[in-house]
């Protein structure tokens, strides 16, 4: 958040565009609101002042990753869900036979 522009939503929708398993708990997602309401920006000016722009490509990368959480996001809630990757189609069919313990 300190880096970026974003709000605390975004920033955590960047963090779980690269790990999708992100999932904090409220009291964290509280803490972070109070953060972005009251400090980060005092925060965002300390780090412009002490080590100047970033040279880094984090904001372009961040925004990017944003960019493509959302899209995922838009998709699945357009088709109701997850997409499952459908491409079984090189694996060949077991019969019944080759489940059974009998001999």
């Amino acid at each position: 958040m300190t880096i970026t522009d974003f709000g605390w939503e975004d920033a955590l929708c960047v963090v779980r565009a690269a790990r999708s398993c992100a999932n904090p708990n409220m009291g964290f997602q509280r803490q972070l609101q109070e953060f972005e309401k009251h400090d980060v920006d005092q925060f965002r000016q300390w780090l412009k002042q002490e080590y100047g722009e970033n040279s880094c490509q984090d904001l372009q990368e961040a925004k990017s990753l944003l960019s493509k959480y959302k899209e995922q996001a838009e998709l699945q809630q357009s088709t109701g869900g997850r997409q499952w990757n459908n491409n079984f189609s090189s694996m060949s069919s077991l019969s019944y036979n080759n489940y059974t313990t009998e001999t």
